[in-house]
């Protein structure tokens, strides 16, 4: 739909509404400061519409202006990109578009055969953001468990692997970056809440 066949609708629109309402021209006029004869000019389409007219017009009626203009409803803002597994661990991308930055959903199944620890390296940043469950991560020379509140950001170049602390599923975010990028997270001190 063009800019042009948007505004031929919102004459007709304003004259339903105004009906709908049971206001005359006269007392919408009244009320916006606007003139009888250019509030039917715009309702017959003989007048362009603007800002300056719809807002008090919106005003008076006591509806958005979206209303007025016949706005296109707002898309749906889920991301509904395909989940994929790797390795024992299920992928759910966050984000649209491929860039610097990738969030992800990670899990790891209960049945998931990542039970050992084989830690890699690969070139990248990561922040780890534990959601339900008990991560299990071996970071270089470290072997920690993380619970679910708990945050982890380190550079992907060191030897990693997470992996279940038992035999529940784990749920996590990952941001995950190229090399030099750094998430940074403010934590309350232990025994504050933030």
């Amino acid at each position: 739909m063009t800019d042009d066949d948007v505004l031929s609708e919102v004459g007709p629109r304003l004259r339903r509404l105004r009906r709908q309402r049971g206001v005359t021209l006269a007392s919408l006029a009244e009320l916006t400061g606007i003139s009888v004869s250019t509030l039917s000019r715009l309702e017959s389409g003989g007048r362009r519409p603007s800002l300056e007219l719809l807002l008090p017009i919106a005003r008076a009626h006591r509806v958005p202006l979206d209303e007025l203009v016949g706005a296109p409803p707002v898309e749906d803002p889920r991301v509904r990109l395909p989940t994929f597994e790797r390795g024992g661990l299920v992928f759910q991308p966050l984000t649209l578009q491929t860039g610097p930055l990738q969030a992800y959903r990670m899990t790891i199944p209960a049945d998931s055969p990542r039970s050992e620890p084989s830690p890699q390296t690969h070139e990248g940043y990561e922040w780890l953001y534990v959601l339900s469950g008990r991560l299990r991560v071996v970071l270089a020379e470290h072997d920690f468990v993380m619970r679910a509140g708990e945050a982890a950001e380190f550079d992907t170049r060191l030897p990693h692997w997470f992996g279940r602390a038992d035999d529940r599923p784990v749920e996590m975010l990952s941001l995950f970056g190229k090399q030099g990028e750094k998430m940074h997270v403010r934590a309350a001190p232990k025994g504050r809440s933030a």
